[in-house]
């Protein structure tokens, strides 16, 4: 197991799926799939595929990934009030206002790997199923990971065969 994300950690969730035309956009809409992922500012993401955005299913994913003591960022999903309470500071953005940075507090590194992982699905594979998503966002934290070093990419996904 990798040791717990540190100092400034961006916190966020995304909805991945096909376009429907005249439905609802983000959360709550139908079809969607749900990734939740963390980002340790100038270092690594970590993503998973979730169930839904409940408190129950989002914080203990939070509390064994990041360290105590972290400053945490997030946006205004309500899942996230209590994140004081266990030890974090813990600041926020209202995105449904306008607002995406106050202060130090934003969640922009992981909008942008969520971005990234959006286009390399519709440009390289089109369509993901539900199914095989966790894969394909494996793939991409992986990519991402290992931005700075991308010599040893090859090397390092050989090696875990």
């Amino acid at each position: 197991m990798s040791e717990p994300l540190s100092g400034h950690v961006e916190v966020d969730e995304t909805y991945v799926g096909g376009k429907r035309r005249g439905g609802k956009r983000g959360r709550g809409a139908e079809g969607k799939t749900i990734v939740f992922g963390t980002l340790e500012r100038d270092g690594d993401v970590r993503s998973w595929v979730v169930s839904d955005v409940k408190r129950c299913t989002l914080e203990p994913i939070i509390r064994s990934e990041v360290k105590e003591g972290a400053t945490v960022s997030t946006d205004e999903l309500r899942t996230y009030k209590d994140l004081i309470k266990f030890g974090y500071e813990h600041g926020k953005v209202q995105h449904g206002v306008g607002e995406y940075v106050s202060g130090i507090h934003h969640v922009n590194g992981l909008e942008g790997f969520w971005s990234q992982l959006k286009r390399g699905i519709v440009g390289t594979h089109i369509h993901v199923s539900g199914k095989h998503l966790p894969k394909y966002v494996g793939e991409f934290a992986f990519r991402y990971n290992n931005r700075k070093r991308p010599g040893e990419m090859f090397e390092r996904v050989i090696r875990n065969f």
